[in-house]
């Protein structure tokens, strides 16, 4: 007795349901393929600003011959003293100052990154090496003690970052048939907690940075409120693909642009563009000078922190009036409507915000 065993359309359904969803991982695995190993596969100096401390003609040909052999690695400039190579560090205006002498050092500021430090400091050791001096090495700009690398901050971003656009995926999935404000009013409630666990994981839990506390918490709040804004704001227009919009926006392009592992200088041209203006530059950059440089350039990096948020303000006031378009626009049902009909529509939306909310807890 033969038995055949055929695809039913019930397997077939299900088959061509997950090919379907299947979409979506793949795309998120040739974007962040294409984002981090663009961004971080071969980190090299591009007109990284270097300073050499002198006036002589010494001096001069030192700089014009690490200018010359840099070929566009490095800008070489000369400076007049070892104060004003200070202050141009302090400001973040170069990476590293040479001082030149039977004892030469080397001045840097690992605070502003300490892979652009540890790219000048390679460059002048053999300067130094050259001269058979060894190579005084001095931190105008140390970091925190709990954050040895410079990167503590970056994590810091990820964290608020993870926390963030997955509760869009709940506000803008499970929350969908609540009004507008009330979704607004959740994301501005999760942005508040996730911005205060964050400054504690900077402050009492890690100890990444040992001043400032309290605006660390504020760009926090604007960097996570913004990201929850533009997130809950795309959903009524993506939908299930808000996820992977997010992913895009907040994770493949944000991380790899805010310069936490490497500056603008170290980086392709694209990442350096986007680190001009895009949200995680300006939370990593506005950390910095307010923990390490006084609060230098901090004023434009808040800006840039809350551009984001009025934006996400924006698509919020945007995607509201679309919903409520919509919703004048749908015909109601005929008084003779099978019960079933409506509830197959009803389960078919739960079944889509479900399957929104496993992508999001997958990713």
């Amino acid at each position: 007795m033969e038995v055949s065993v055929s695809a039913g359309p019930n397997t077939r359904g299900a088959l061509k349901h997950v090919l379907g969803h299947l979409l979506t991982p793949l795309l998120m695995c040739v974007g962040m393929g294409l984002a981090y190993l663009g961004a971080f596969h071969a980190p090299e100096p591009h007109d990284l600003r270097v300073d050499v401390v002198g006036s002589g003609p010494t001096t001069q040909v030192l700089a014009q011959t690490l200018q010359d052999k840099g070929a566009g690695a490095l800008d070489v400039r000369t400076v007049a003293d070892r104060e004003t190579a200070v202050i141009a560090l302090r400001e973040q205006h170069s990476f590293g100052a040479y001082v030149p002498g039977e004892k030469p050092e080397l001045l840097v500021a690992s605070g502003s990154s300490d892979t652009s430090a540890m790219a000048v400091e390679k460059v002048f050791t053999k300067v130094a090496a050259a001269q058979d001096a060894p190579l005084k090495v001095t931190d105008v700009a140390p970091t925190a003690s709990g954050d040895p690398t410079g990167q503590g901050v970056f994590f810091l971003l990820v964290a608020l970052s993870i926390g963030a656009y997955a509760s869009v995926a709940v506000i803008g999935g499970a929350g969908a048939v609540l009004p507008m404000r009330i979704r607004v009013l959740l994301a501005a409630g999760m942005s508040f907690v996730v911005s205060l666990i964050g400054t504690l994981f900077a402050g009492p839990v890690f100890h990444l940075v040992d001043q400032g506390l309290g605006g660390v918490w504020a760009m926090s709040w604007l960097y996570a409120a913004g990201i929850l804004l533009v997130g809950v704001g795309l959903h009524t227009f993506l939908r299930r693909w808000t996820t992977l919009g997010v992913m895009v926006l907040f994770v493949m392009l944000n991380f790899t642009s805010s310069g936490g592992i490497y500056r603008p200088e170290l980086q392709p041209g694209f990442f350096g563009a986007l680190h001009a203006f895009w949200n995680g530059a300006g939370f990593v950059e506005g950390v910095r000078a307010h923990v390490y440089f006084g609060g230098h350039d901090l004023g434009g990096n808040v800006l840039v922190l809350a551009l984001w948020l009025l934006v996400g303000a924006a698509l919020v006031a945007v995607a509201g009036l679309t919903e409520a378009r919509r919703a004048k626009a749908v015909v109601k049902p005929a008084a003779g409507t099978p019960v079933e009909e409506e509830k197959a529509e009803v389960e078919g939306e739960k079944a889509e915000i479900e399957e929104e909310m496993e992508e999001a807890v997958a990713v």
